[in-house]
């Protein structure tokens, strides 16, 4: 890495998303002339597992084409109801209903093996969100539950067993989703806790 440019360096930084089943001109060009270091696949560029193990590979070959490090792809695979990649299997809620590490460890390990299969290396998952507001709009199951502590256990099992298998974990949405009454994709929620309170609750399973 010491031998790499400036202007490399600052592409590292850097990830996007682009349309479509197969690589644009525009996440190309971004690649090729600005290195950049990362993308994040979308439903819009997901059609079927095959399709992305290509399209992985003509990503990869763009970055190595420009002499830049591999590139981070990556996915928001979390299993329930957010799977980019058809795999079925239970969402955080169900596997924290069941209070077992070991599930929660080996539902990771098969998401990682599934991803490594296709190309991607970063799961944008587990959420480590503690449901505790029952009006959150946006969090609900994808939570392991409403305890914090059975929130950290079962996320950092997770995102073990991902990591066994060489996809690297994303722990979201720091700084705590989980008591939020709007929607961050749409409004800008505000959790109105103090410090002691975060810490105990929303920061612990970060």
């Amino acid at each position: 890495m010491s031998a790499l440019t400036a202007e490399v360096l600052i592409g590292q930084l850097l990830m996007a998303d682009f349309s479509g089943f197969s690589p644009s001109p525009e996440i190309t060009r971004l690649i090729t002339e600005r290195h950049l270091g990362g993308v994040l696949l979308f439903p819009k560029n997901i059609e079927s597992p095959a399709q992305v193990a290509r399209l992985c590979r003509g990503l990869q070959g763009l970055a190595r084409q420009a002499g830049s490090p591999p590139l981070l792809i990556a996915v928001d695979q979390e299993g329930g109801p957010v799977e980019r990649l058809p795999l079925g299997l239970p969402g955080a809620m169900a596997i924290g209903a069941t209070r077992s590490a070991a599930f929660a460890e080996e539902a990771g390990r098969i998401t990682g093996r599934a991803l490594r299969a296709v190309g991607c290396n970063v799961d944008f998952a587990p959420v480590l969100d503690v449901n505790s507001n029952p009006a959150n709009p946006i969090i609900g199951i994808r939570s392991f539950g409403e305890e914090p502590g059975l929130v950290a256990e079962l996320g950092s099992a997770f995102a073990a067993g991902l990591r066994r298998e060489g996809v690297a974990a994303t722990g979201k949405h720091f700084p705590g989703h989980g008591d939020a009454e709007l929607d961050s994709h749409l409004d800008l929620p505000v959790v109105a806790h103090g410090m002691e309170r975060l810490e105990a609750v929303e920061f612990l399973p970060f």
